[in-house]
């Protein structure tokens, strides 16, 4: 425990000097990229189980990850086992005192805490998060501190969190440890069944029903066999998605970052969907 922890601090010592290498070169991109040419700023696309990597770009510049910080969130709340049929009230606490945005779980609703994870992952809802740090043992300081731990468990060796939602660009990642997340967050079947329905509605006390969307539209695309996916979007980290899905009856891990157009980051899904099937089909016919 005392090697993790000391291991936990050189990681958060390195990392901001690390995060001035935001668009560093990546040796593998020219031999791995061939003729798909994605518009994200850093990509990674591998076999689930880490046997071939199809695309890789810029994979170990650090940068903001906005609510793919999430899947972490996610990831250590359901480690602690905490009850997701206890309640949990939204407090002043959490309130974005970051970016200012808006939330339709007003102060004082109370919801459980498997809805409020499923309003995390599925529609990127930041009080939800927030309210799940803070309803943590030991408090939000002791959540971020598992969410830290967690990374260095995981090898995500230039990954740095300091809260639960994303709205912070001192949240970042580089798309190699996002992969090791993702592969991670797949091992839960919560978070598989959260983060792909396409829709969510939760009755509050006071009988009012909240319908809530999948913040990625891909999951509701009959081509596409999507079995996790979170986005997000902060204005220093641009648009990111990160899924697990079956293209050609691969299983494949994305990860998508800084994709400043509101549609590129899934213009470049469906390129990497298309590419991985044409390669697949000319191997067959060769």
């Amino acid at each position: 425990m005392k090697s993790l922890c000391l291991a936990a601090v050189l990681v958060l010592t390195l990392v901001p000097a690390a995060h001035a290498q935001k668009r560093q070169h990546d040796p593998l991109a020219a031999a791995r990229a061939g003729t798909l040419n994605l518009k994200s700023a850093a990509a990674l696309v591998v076999e689930q189980d880490g046997a071939r990597v199809f695309y890789a770009k810029n994979v170990e510049a650090v940068m903001p990850i906005a609510s793919i910080t999430k899947l972490m969130t996610a990831l250590v709340v359901l480690e602690a086992e905490l009850p997701l049929a206890e309640p949990v009230v939204i407090s002043e606490e959490d309130v974005d005192a970051i970016k200012r945005t808006r939330s339709r779980l007003k102060v004082g609703t109370m919801l459980t805490r498997g809805d409020l994870l499923k309003l995390a992952l599925m529609a990127s809802e930041n009080r939800a998060a927030a309210a799940l740090a803070r309803a943590y043992p030991g408090g939000t300081p002791a959540f971020v501190a598992a969410m830290n731990q967690k990374a260095v468990e995981l090898g995500m060796w230039r990954t740095r969190f300091v809260e639960s939602t994303g709205l912070s660009s001192d949240n970042v990642s580089t798309a190699r440890d996002l992969a090791q997340l993702v592969g991670a967050a797949y091992r839960q079947p919560v978070i598989r069944e959260y983060t792909t329905d396409s829709s969510y509605t939760v009755e509050l006390s006071s009988g009012r029903r909240l319908q809530y969307a999948n913040s990625n539209r891909l999951v509701r695309s009959p081509s596409w066999r999507i079995g996790l996916s979170k986005t997000g979007y902060i204005s220093e980290a641009g648009r990111g998605l990160v899924m697990q899905a079956q293209i050609a009856a691969t299983p494949v891990i994305i990860v998508l970052l800084d994709s400043w157009g509101k549609l590129t980051r899934i213009g470049d899904a469906n390129r990497i969907k298309r590419w991985i099937e044409s390669k697949s089909s000319r191997q067959l016919a060769g």
